[in-house]
């Protein structure tokens, strides 16, 4: 991570204005950062010096169990919020968040602004919608894992995790984020790299037909 100087500072600052969110004025607390890809934004068990708002790129929430087997658990794209769940709870942070893309973060510290966000009611009262919302997207996607076949499903979840037109991510944490088997998931990748939708380039794939993906990846 990286904190970028103040030209490129004050342009995030004014392209991505959050003073809405909030009734006290955030912005001079506000430090913006760059990540590169594949940074942890917050490692297993830390505790988080900042709250981030997400503004460009996508990241993973993922934990490790203590068998040492790893779920993904979602993938987060801008605007969103990271962090805010510790910040209600007071807890050390469970889960790592780590990046997909290069990513640009608006950074709120904690310590010097824990007490003033407790207590403004038109953060929290963002915050409550933010956090339904999330949930519903949760749920959403448990259903849609019983409702569309796996190519459709797989379709998004590409279109989700690629960083750009390059898509990779471990075969066995897509299958368990999918609920599928391996060899099922396989035979998937290879149909669509029989129909030049993707092709399979060491040590990932590209998207070919970006157009007919998405075409797939609508599940609504």
């Amino acid at each position: 991570m990286k904190f970028l100087n103040k030209p490129m500072h004050s342009y995030y600052i004014e392209k991505y204005s959050i003073q809405s969110l909030f009734s006290f004025p955030i912005t001079p607390f506000i430090q913006v950062c760059q990540f590169e890809r594949g940074e942890f934004i917050y490692k297993e068990g830390s505790y988080p010096q900042y709250i981030y708002y997400l503004v460009e790129g996508k990241a993973k929430l993922y934990v490790t169990h203590e068998n040492g087997k790893v779920s993904l658990i979602n993938f987060l794209q801008a605007p969103t919020f990271m962090g805010e769940v510790e910040l209600l709870n007071s807890q050390r942070y469970s889960k790592a968040i780590q990046t997909v893309t290069k990513t640009i973060c608006l950074a709120i510290p904690i310590n010097a602004c824990k007490n003033k966000l407790l207590t403004d009611v038109t953060f929290l009262r963002h915050l409550c919608s933010f956090l339904s919302e999330k949930a519903t997207r949760t749920s959403a996607k448990y259903t849609q894992n019983q409702a569309y076949p796996l190519e459709n499903r797989l379709a998004a979840f590409i279109m989700l995790s690629a960083d750009g037109n390059f898509y990779k991510e471990k075969h066995t944490e897509v299958c368990e984020y999918l609920g599928v088997s391996y060899r099922h998931l396989l035979h998937v990748l290879a149909q669509l790299c029989k129909t030049d939708i993707i092709e399979k380039q060491s040590p990932g794939y590209i998207i070919r037909d970006r157009e007919r993906l998405e075409k797939l990846a609508k599940l609504n």
